[in-house]
């Protein structure tokens, strides 16, 4: 049994080792492509940034309210004209109703600290904490100012989260009016309170046909620790240029379980009926469904269903000025624990700040 833990790790440590060669490769390669960058007069100094969201939002869900404040800070620090140093905190209060007054733990999340190299147009190299590049929710659609429905899909935790490692991604013209974009990353493991994060592997993948924007993606992920095992996912994102109509799909499947979600939200912006108050209306709605999988027992752990599960939404969006709008929706979901109703009502505040002059 020891030769055989001994193989392992040095199975592991090869693996590692490999991929260390080749993202170190990949960066003298990088490095050599890049031509200096012009320095005339039209040259704009980059300048840290202070950007993030907050809010407030209220959750009823089977009858338990949940008072949930929210602030999200992500400070941008350019060092020179290629490198970047990034990172977001999450502080989320989950104030629940206690002997008639409300109170709680409040969250506190490193979502993400990592340092950025532009080898290219094409090319960036990342390492330290970075969201798990897994589907398209974790990155672009998380941040409450930006998602449409404030609760997360029921299939969310599946891949995603932060990872602690190296991550390679960019985008080129393969054709024109063809798009590819990708993402490779590789994670270690780490217990550090948190930087916690699991040792794996992974990539996405899309097309991006910018002619009717739309865009295709696939996302893989393998564990290189416990069971080795494998997940994947599949995502859809449409925003044609004739109204304004967000389409998203994903589907993702793992030992947990497996689920779909598909959402939808239109702004009455463009309706010639609705020019007065309603132009500044959102309308959206989701339907998802979750399916267990063989390793159940830790759904609780990971944050998924312990039962199948079915769930509608539907929200209303109310945009009061630029970087401010409330929130509203109301879903039922369907599932062998029982059924109940989920509702959602807040408000949600973008910001951004520039720390310095560019002169």
């Amino acid at each position: 049994m020891t030769s055989f833990l001994n193989l392992r790790r040095t199975e592991c440590a090869h693996s590692q080792a490999a991929l260390a060669k080749w993202f170190c490769l990949v960066v003298f390669a990088c490095t050599l492509s890049v031509p200096t960058l012009a320095q005339d007069s039209d040259y704009i100094k980059p300048v840290p940034v202070l950007s993030g969201s907050a809010g407030f939002i209220t959750t009823v869900d089977a009858g338990h309210p949940e008072l949930a404040p929210i602030f999200a800070p992500v400070v941008l620090v350019p060092v020179g004209d290629r490198w970047l140093i990034e990172s977001r905190a999450e502080f989320k209060g989950e104030f629940e109703n206690r002997n008639g007054s409300f109170g709680g733990p409040v969250e506190k999340e490193l979502d993400y600290l990592q340092v950025d190299y532009i080898a290219n147009p094409y090319v960036t190299l990342t390492a330290g904490r970075f969201l798990t590049p897994f589907g398209l929710y974790n990155e672009r659609l998380y941040p409450i100012w930006i998602r449409n429905l404030q609760n997360t899909p029921l299939i969310f935790p599946i891949g995603t989260g932060a990872s602690d490692g190296a991550m390679l991604r960019g985008a080129f013209q393969a054709h024109p009016g063809l798009n590819v974009n990708y993402a490779a990353y590789f994670s270690t493991l780490s217990t550090v309170n948190k930087f916690e994060s699991d040792r794996m592997l992974g990539g996405r993948f899309g097309i991006f046909l910018p002619g009717p924007r739309l865009e295709l993606g696939v996302s893989l992920q393998h564990m290189l620790q416990e069971e080795r095992a494998n997940a994947f996912g599949f995502h859809f994102e449409w925003q044609p240029r004739a109204m304004p109509l967000d389409l998203r799909a994903e589907y993702s499947r793992s030992p947990l379980g497996s689920g779909y979600w598909a959402e939808s939200a239109y702004r009455l912006s463009e309706l010639p009926i609705w020019q007065g108050a309603l132009r500044h209306v959102q309308l959206v709605a989701r339907a998802q469904q979750f399916f267990v999988g063989r390793e159940s027992d830790e759904a609780e752990e990971y944050g998924v269903p312990e039962t199948g599960t079915k769930q509608a939404e539907v929200g209303f969006n109310y945009f009061l000025m630029d970087g401010l709008k409330t929130v509203s929706s109301y879903g039922r979901q369907f599932s062998a624990a029982g059924n109940a109703n989920i509702w959602t009502v807040g408000i949600a505040y973008r910001f951004a700040m520039p720390l310095g002059s560019s002169k």
